[in-house]
């Protein structure tokens, strides 16, 4: 069945409490947004009032707690508000804080599920983004590790193992629907042990932290700290599968896959993450098709090296895609029975891309009469060839931005893996 159209919130709902992190008191609001905004993080309590796109690219801090932005405009932990809302399946939304971090609630992903459930998620139309994996593939991050399996849902298979008697090693396997995820995985609750309290506290952390929040684990008695209980005795695992959830949101797509996780940690959910964004398919409608790239774009056959721009955000980031045939011109004469995508032509279509992300910088400008030239290649690296019927994905990210005159810099990948890199740099002049 194809999936239902993008989704958003019908109603606002908010939430207040304090940060586990920061300490602070905090309000968060969710808005309604409008189809194909994504998630959006708004800082109301700042000037200018800064949004954070709930994105890989903004992840600024995992030691215990995800975080993204920069600066002051750095939003903690934020993974159990976004769990709530990839489990509700909502692909449009504003959520507006008035402090550094949301609050933590009562440790579980449930109040923010439930203020979701009463702002009434609603089809806004348009194509959602889709993830879903062709082959199965594996990630290791540290003590994390990750298998990556075609599933037509997304289904996850988590294992822990702490040397806690209320621990021990713990398995559990989740249906991540919206019904599934309240009635297994919403209300399992964060931990920690008594005898971290004081050297995070020393790093400026779980400044929030209380009884009331999480579950404490005695180190010494081997029981739980002030008399608390257990609302399932494998509470533990089902609250790293309800992070992985959030982790993943930061994709911004919806997650098709059955992924088996042991020893998951924040670190290795964003490797993860990452690593679906590279080497799952991605479906949804384009952020820009050949029509509107050959509008801004001067280049054209055997020359055009670019068929789709997937992801723009902002004037920061831009991902293409270049499909490579048998049919290519080059093959003809490169390497002749044994057909290699010449090296030069995969940094051309790299610094396409990166047109296409210097040019939006002149959105509001008449670009008819503008061309992009590459003024230097620094740092470039051929990793592996590039085949007929290979898939080429490429990255680039603006370093820097003066005037007319852009750095950036460009990764591409196939399948996950990297093919070739390069810094560019280049410059919008007149034709």
């Amino acid at each position: 069945m194809p999936p239902n159209g993008r989704r958003s919130i019908q109603k606002t709902a908010s939430v207040s409490g304090t940060g586990l992190h920061t300490g602070a008191e905090t309000v968060a609001t969710f808005l309604p947004a409008t189809a194909g905004q994504g998630i959006r993080f708004r800082r109301v309590d700042l000037t200018g009032k800064p949004e954070i796109p709930a994105r890989l690219t903004e992840v600024e801090a995992l030691e215990r707690r995800t975080a993204i932005g920069h600066g002051d405009a750095t939003i903690h932990t934020v993974e159990h508000l976004l769990a709530a809302v990839a489990a509700h399946e909502i692909d449009d939304l504003i959520v507006e804080l008035s402090g550094p971090e949301p609050p933590i609630l009562d440790g579980s992903v449930q109040p923010y599920f439930d203020a979701l459930r009463q702002a009434a998620p609603v089809d806004v139309g348009g194509q959602p983004t889709m993830l879903t994996v062709q082959a199965p593939f594996t990630v290791t991050e540290g003590d994390s590790s990750y298998i990556v399996a075609p599933a037509k849902a997304f289904r996850l298979t988590v294992t822990i193992e702490f040397p806690h008697p209320l621990i021990g090693r713990q398995a559990g396997t989740f249906e991540v629907t919206a019904d599934a995820f309240a009635r297994e995985l919403a209300p399992a609750r964060t931990f920690g042990f008594t005898g971290e309290v004081e050297a995070l506290r020393a790093k400026g952390l779980i400044k929030g932290a209380s009884a009331s929040n999480a579950i404490v684990l005695d180190d010494r008695g081997g029981g739980l700290a002030n008399g608390g209980r257990l609302r399932w005795p494998d509470e533990f695992v089902r609250h790293k599968a309800a992070d992985i959830v959030g982790d993943l949101a930061l994709t911004g797509a919806r997650i098709r896959a059955h992924i088996i996780a042991t020893r998951p940690s924040h670190t290795g959910n964003v490797a993860l993450a990452r690593a679906l964004e590279r080497a799952a398919k991605r479906t949804g409608r384009p952020a820009m098709d050949i029509g509107r790239i050959m509008d801004i774009l001067p280049h054209r056959y055997p020359f055009l090296l670019v068929d789709r721009i997937i992801e723009v955000e902002g004037d920061q980031r831009i991902v293409g895609i270049k499909n490579v045939t048998i049919n290519e011109s080059f093959f003809q004469g490169h390497f002749p029975g044994h057909p290699i995508m010449p090296g030069v032509l995969i940094i051309e279509a790299m610094a396409q891309v990166g047109g296409m992300l210097l040019m939006g910088r002149f959105a509001d400008q008449d670009i008819t009469d503008k061309v992009v030239y590459f003024m230097s290649l620094d740092n470039v690296k051929f990793r592996r060839p590039v085949l007929p019927g290979d898939q080429i994905r490429f990255e680039l990210e603006m370093l820097q931005f003066r005037g007319r005159t852009c750095r950036m810099k460009g990764m591409a990948y196939v399948d996950g893996q990297v093919v070739a890199e390069a810094e560019m740099a280049a410059i919008v002049t007149d034709r």
